[in-house]
């Protein structure tokens, strides 16, 4: 079992690598195909969206295939568009390739998070969807500053790094994840697409949209907002973005326990309060090396244990429909990925790179205040789902499939998953 969650992470952490490490060779892009660097950077943006756009289509079109199937489809994809990508003549081509990436991305990584949830038992869910969302977080710890290094001269052997990757997911798979559970019978599109008019949904989703707009604010920019510590030394910020992977990793880790153990109420709130008071600090912390350290290990250790928490959220509020929701969440994470950009450069430009991190502190606080009013209510009301047998009584796991008739009941809400009686 322990394999197979380390197989589907293996995949996450192609991805990740390939939709974060960008924006450390846009010099070279923009240099290689004569663009602005700018211009170049609509890679990331064109992908971000592309992502956020197809993952709830692709999750609706490929209900009715079998999970294996859709997981080696989504790899072939993903693996032969980045071939494309470092072979890319010009710009246009290259940002054709990175919609095909995108697509391959967005069908990949909701099914395996759904996959995850399906081959452990209700009440570890929260642990093997952190495995297999440790895979992002391990990208920003070892695949970027990997992909980094690789294309310092050359940014097409970052691509070439992505495409390896990507085939060693695919061969991993194809070999030894079989005897997957088989999806239920696939509603019609009508029926599939009715949680997107759930209130709970769609403010689980602007949660994970308004949560990781906040944290890329800072991240895109942590280069101007630490300046002071690094005083302008590539090594020194190597060294800070570093320990912000290495921080990124146990908060993972430590989100997947809190969450089974705790709730995603209470890690939502406790994590997103954390970060936020980090990001309070940080135009203080900045002034040194040892204070930019700090925040660069307590902000993403809080940061990634949210994260966690949030596909665990929108999945357990309908189980049967857990592919399409986790897909929503994606959609709604790389729409804050591609809005942070924006929303960055006017905080910088309006409050300056010592006091950008304040409107991530703003913004996270608005996360937190969501979470605790939008979870108690879900808490305390009768909507359909609240109830956490409701799962059980249907007779399904998170990712549609029947579940084992074993007794142990679902999580059926986000407020109850299993800390409604702690409270």
């Amino acid at each position: 079992m322990r394999l197979r969650l380390l197989l589907l992470a293996l995949g996450t952490f192609a991805v990740g690598t390939d939709s974060m490490v960008t924006a450390g060779i846009l010099g070279l892009v923009a240099h290689d195909l004569d663009i602005s660097v700018p211009a170049a950077g609509q890679m990331v943006t064109v992908f971000a969206l592309s992502y956020a756009v197809l993952a709830p289509v692709l999750a609706t079109a490929a209900a009715r295939w079998p999970r294996r199937r859709v997981l080696l489809t989504a790899l072939t994809v993903f693996t032969l568009a980045n071939a494309l990508s470092a072979l890319a003549p010009n710009y246009p081509v290259l940002l054709a390739t990175r919609v095909l990436a995108a697509a391959g991305a967005a069908l990949y990584t909701p099914t395996a998070n759904a996959v995850a949830t399906s081959l452990v038992p209700p009440e570890r869910r929260g642990r093997a969807l952190a495995t297999v969302l440790g895979g992002m977080t391990v990208a920003t710890a070892l695949g970027v500053p990997l992909g980094t290094y690789l294309g310092r001269t050359d940014w097409r052997l970052t691509m070439w790094l992505v495409v390896a990757l990507g085939a060693a997911a695919f061969l991993g798979l194809a070999l030894l994840l079989r005897g997957l559970p088989a999806p239920t019978a696939a509603p019609d599109l009508r029926t599939r697409l009715a949680p997107l008019r759930n209130r709970r949904v769609l403010e689980a989703a602007a949660t994970t949209l308004v949560f990781f707009l906040a944290i890329n604010v800072v991240y895109i920019y942590l280069g101007a907002a630490v300046s002071s510590a690094t005083g302008g030394d590539p090594g020194r910020l190597s060294l800070i973005m570093l320990v912000s992977g290495v921080a990124s990793v146990a908060g993972n880790w430590l989100g997947g326990r809190a969450v089974d153990r705790l709730g995603t109420r209470a890690v939502l709130l406790s994590g997103g309060g954390a970060a936020a008071a980090a990001f309070l600090a940080l135009p203080w912390l900045s002034g040194t090396m040892p204070g930019a350290l700090l925040y660069a290990a307590v902000s993403p250790l809080a940061a990634w244990a949210v994260a966690v928490a949030l596909p665990h959220r929108l999945a357990s509020i309908d189980p049967p429909n857990a592919p399409l929701l986790i897909s929503l969440n994606s959609s709604a994470l790389y729409l804050g990925i591609a809005a942070a950009g924006g929303v960055g450069s006017l905080a910088l430009t309006v409050l300056g790179a010592r006091w950008l991190p304040l409107a991530s502190t703003a913004l996270t606080l608005a996360v937190v205040a969501l979470s605790a009013v939008t979870t108690r209510r879900s808490a305390e009301g009768s909507d359909e789902g609240d109830d956490p047998r409701a799962a059980t009584l249907k007779g399904t796991s998170a990712d549609g499939a029947t579940a084992p008739q074993n007794g142990a009941a679902p999580q059926g809400s986000d407020a109850a998953v299993q800390g409604a009686g702690r409270r």
